[in-house]
């Protein structure tokens, strides 16, 4: 009976041990994808004017705000809305407030310190730079995130 469990059992480890694991993604063709996927949403909206920095976010400063710009250590205060580019809202905040080398995805440490107290910055970030593979409540993974943002205000 052992002989013939064994066998029945050892092509299902071999097979399992050899398949790919489904949820790794190569980073440079996630990025690739998430580009193209990026310059088609901006050619399906020409009211939106961004400019890719070389992060691979794009932005657009809808409002340059006044003053100093945040640094990577500043904390800072802001509204915002976070969609979906099939235009759902996952995630709205007000008077929201974070330290910028804190716990937040790197398309917000990025884009936040590229708009003043007082403005307003439309950001589209790739998946790379947000929640990458992993799911994160109603964001399927390897989603691109667009976010509009107010920045109240900030300290260093």
């Amino acid at each position: 009976m052992k002989k013939l469990l064994f066998l029945f059992l050892a092509p299902l480890v071999i097979l399992s041990s050899c398949s790919k694991n489904d949820s790794e993604v190569d980073p440079v063709k996630q990025a690739a994808t998430d580009d193209a996927t990026i310059k088609t949403y901006l050619k399906a909206h020409p009211e939106i004017n961004a400019t890719k920095d070389p992060s691979g976010i794009y932005y657009q400063l809808i409002k340059p705000g006044a003053g100093d710009n945040p640094i990577s250590t500043s904390t800072v205060t802001v509204n915002y809305t976070g969609k979906l580019l099939d235009g759902t809202t996952f995630d709205k905040g007000t008077s929201f407030t974070s330290a910028l080398n804190g716990n937040l995805i790197t398309g917000w440490k990025v884009g936040i310190p590229l708009v003043k107290a007082g403005g307003t910055i439309l950001l589209i970030i790739p998946s790379g730079l947000a929640y990458g593979s992993r799911a994160n409540g109603s964001i399927p993974a390897n989603s691109v995130l667009l976010f509009t943002v107010d920045l109240i205000g900030f300290y260093r």
